[in-house]
């Protein structure tokens, strides 16, 4: 009776350890958020940074610049080292406007750090139009970077050598430049000549403003995967592109009417080294990628929250989240402790 005791008992405890062990299961995360501010490279003035990260701790809600962020401040960072993106708004935007899939990557496993672009955010629009904003943008971004591993909180749960960029509109153009791709301003003033009632891409008639002569365009090696939405891209041509090899998540909608969709995402997913992995949208606008809006918002902003009729924002948040889930883990890699996985296998 003492030896059927004892096998059962082991057998029991065999199949606990199964369990625990068993593919698929992952850790479930909260998001905390982390305010970061260094100095602008390009005039050594301060710059801010939001880091969202996988918490171990209780959720909790908070409200930064009047959007609803499902993270709480300086909460517990779970215990991992973690794949690490850099997420570039739109000109003129802020990165809180897509925070549904900052903290919805950091509950996944990644930690997000959007980035607010000096004299090209929602508040402050002086470098706008200006050849500081295209190449300063990535320059930025590298700081962001560098800030991040040297951060106190944050340094011993990023794994260095797994950076992605998120790019988003004008971020795209950036993100492109981090990976290697070289501006081509030729390229702008013949688009303007075409198209000279493009208000976005050629409010300074497709002459940028030369407020900086000793900048060019500089990439960063530790950027290894991008993740482009709307990217605005028509200064690229494919010779231009060359330099680009790391792999790209492609995102557009055909109905974009503020980044042409043709000159920028279409062109651009035929021009790439290697073929991007490119999802086209139906009837999608340009700011689908932003958060779905609340009651509020869509009442202050029914241009940026109203999309056209069969386009379901919410869906596409879902499959977008799901998708860069799973194409950042491939690229990047997961956390590196054991057990420490993203919700994506």
């Amino acid at each position: 009776m003492m030896r059927l005791c004892a096998a059962l008992l082991i057998c029991l405890l065999g199949s606990l350890n199964s369990v625990q062990a068993a593919p698929g299961r992952h850790p479930v995360w909260s998001v905390g958020y982390h305010e970061m501010t260094f100095l602008d490279p390009l005039d050594l003035q301060p710059m801010r940074a939001i880091a969202f990260y996988p918490s171990s701790d209780r959720e909790h809600m908070s409200l930064l610049e009047g959007y609803s962020v499902e993270a709480g401040a300086d909460t517990k960072v779970a215990i991992g080292r973690f794949p690490m993106l850099m997420l570039s708004h739109g000109n003129t935007g802020t990165p809180l406007a897509l925070h549904d899939l900052a903290t919805s990557l950091a509950r996944k496993g990644f930690v997000v750090v959007a980035v607010i672009h000096p004299g090209d955010n929602s508040k402050d629009h002086s470098r706008l139009g200006t050849l500081s904003n295209l190449y300063g943008r990535p320059i930025q971004i590298s700081e962001a970077i560098t800030a991040t591993l040297g951060d106190r909180m944050l340094a011993p749960y990023v794994n260095a050598d797994q950076v992605g960029v998120i790019g988003y509109s004008a971020g795209g153009e950036t993100a492109l430049i981090l990976s290697g791709a070289q501006p081509d301003l030729d390229r702008l003033r013949r688009y303007c000549q075409e198209r000279p009632d493009d208000r976005d891409a050629c409010n300074t008639q497709g002459e940028l403003i030369v407020d900086r002569d000793d900048l060019q365009p500089v990439a960063d090696p530790r950027v290894h995967a991008l993740l482009l939405m709307a990217p605005l891209s028509l200064k690229f041509g494919r010779h231009t592109l060359a330099d680009v090899h790391v792999p790209v998540l492609l995102y557009s909608g055909d109905g974009d009417k503020l980044v042409a969709f043709d000159k920028n995402a279409a062109a651009l997913a035929r021009k790439l080294p290697t073929a991007p992995d490119f999802k086209l949208l139906a009837g999608a606008g340009h700011f689908v990628f932003m958060a779905p809006c609340n009651e509020e918002q869509i009442r202050a902003m029914p241009a940026l929250c109203t999309d056209a009729d069969g386009v379901d924002r919410e869906d596409i948040h879902r499959n977008l989240i799901s998708e860069a889930g799973r194409f950042f883990s491939h690229t990047l890699g997961r956390p590196t402790r054991a057990g420490m996985q993203t919700a994506d296998q």
